[in-house]
């Protein structure tokens, strides 16, 4: 569990940037509560709130990048896909900063205090 744990923090550290002009924008609407992180480990649009088209190609670019992430980490592991993308969901939700949105565990989101 501990391999798993700390193959999930290197791959929240890098496997999961986009290029930076579209990390600005991801950022931005992170910031914004317009996006954040969902509970299982994936990004997703805020109830209530609307993406233009660029903004939703990002999110599925990541979200792509994300899985393929996962699978790797769930390999190396012997564990599943969905178990590998939880597992980095808690520490990405627990690392997100304040005001920013997040899902709890039943799907709700919650902005950071």
């Amino acid at each position: 569990m501990r391999n798993i744990m700390l193959l999930a923090a290197l791959l929240a550290a890098a496997a999961f940037a986009p290029a930076m002009a579209d990390r600005a924008a991801i950022d931005a609407a992170k910031a914004q509560c317009v996006i954040g992180e969902r509970n299982d480990g994936y990004l997703g649009v805020v109830a209530g709130q609307n993406v233009n088209a660029d903004l939703e190609r990002e999110i599925r670019s990541i979200n792509q990048q994300r899985k393929a992430a996962y699978a790797e980490l769930a390999t190396r592991n012997g564990v599943t896909i969905e178990a590998a993308a939880v597992l980095t969901a808690e520490r990405l939700i627990n690392q997100a900063p304040s005001g920013h949105c997040v899902q709890n565990a039943s799907g709700a989101w919650l902005k950071k205090p």
